[in-house]
């Protein structure tokens, strides 16, 4: 893990930059338990010594910044990018209970909202890597009993399932096109042996038009995953058309002249005006490739050699 990163986007300690955030505290925990925090299981593997056991860490790291001063807060925010997000969703409640009644808790979730979509081979990829995850870190016992009681731990992993029941205020920031979900859930590797998404999966205007077929289609598999959001009044949205991934920490994506909008308003001002209260926020952009304020993400294919 680097010893420095820049704090930028919401992140960032500049007014100009991030009006409504500049001056709180930030902390960024470190994420390396595999499983958004949730696992917890008591033997250790003793070929590896890895501890499976995110959710002890994610307690722990709440119980000692409490004690450095913020249980003393008047707001709170659970924020998070990609398995941050996750991170974010799965623990938005947890969150709000850990801290004073009196404190202004909401969350933030960035591209964490993961869909249990089949590939492009039509087989359910991420679900059973979803349900390998959950039993390998024994994460059942810390996910919602709300969606637990019901359905299989494996599939209380996707926001889909869970999201619906969350009390406390949560905001969706994602990409309908996310780049990360078009490159490990609809195409990933194993359902493309010969590699005919690969450039399609580095740069959007790659694609054939089967492709765009591809993922319109998952397009509509997301909206339909976050329908039951829709209307209520804890949640907020930004549902962007661009191929991107984590939009919240990055300024050009955050806030800047040139930065992605929905119905005029940027992800920084639409974010600040459901937390402070001063406006409900639940936008869906149409279609690829109509929304022209995207930064669509162009990878390098050295750095994915994966893809």
């Amino acid at each position: 893990m680097v010893k420095q990163i820049a704090f930028s986007g919401i992140l960032s300690n500049k007014q100009k930059f991030n009006p409504d955030f500049y001056n709180w505290n930030k902390i960024k925990v470190r994420y390396c338990d595999g499983a958004s925090f949730t696992g917890d299981v008591e033997a250790v593997d003793p070929k590896t010594n890895l501890h499976y056991r995110g959710a002890r860490v994610f307690l722990a790291v709440i119980e000692d910044l409490m004690a450095k001063g913020m249980k003393n807060a008047a707001n709170a925010v659970l924020s998070g990018c990609s398995a941050g997000g996750l991170t974010a969703i799965l623990h938005c409640d947890k969150f709000r209970a850990l801290l004073p009644v009196s404190t202004k808790v909401k969350c933030f979730a960035d591209a964490g909202y993961f869909i249990n979509a089949k590939d492009v081979s039509g087989a359910a990829h991420i679900e059973g890597f979803y349900s390998e995850v959950v039993a390998t870190h024994g994460s059942a016992k810390n996910l919602a009993p709300s969606c637990t009681s019901s359905l299989r731990p494996g599939l209380c992993f996707f926001p889909q399932y869970m999201a619906q029941q969350i009390r406390t205020p949560l905001f969706i920031i994602n990409a309908a096109y996310d780049s990360w979900q078009i490159k490990n859930i609809l195409a990933p590797g194993v359902a493309d042996p010969h590699g005919t998404w690969h450039s399609c999966k580095l740069d959007i205007k790659e694609c054939s038009s089967s492709q765009l077929e591809a993922m319109q289609d998952f397009r509509l598999q997301f909206l339909s995953a976050i329908k039951g959001l829709i209307g209520s009044p804890s949640k907020g949205m930004f549902i962007n058309s661009c191929y991107a991934h984590c939009q919240t920490e990055m300024q050009e994506t955050w806030l800047r002249d040139d930065s992605p909008v929905l119905g005029q308003t940027t992800i920084a001002k639409a974010v600040g005006d459901w937390y402070y209260d001063r406006s409900p926020f639940q936008k869906i952009d149409c279609a690829y490739p109509c929304d022209s304020t995207c930064h669509n993400r162009v990878f390098d294919a050295q750095e994915h050699p994966e893809l």
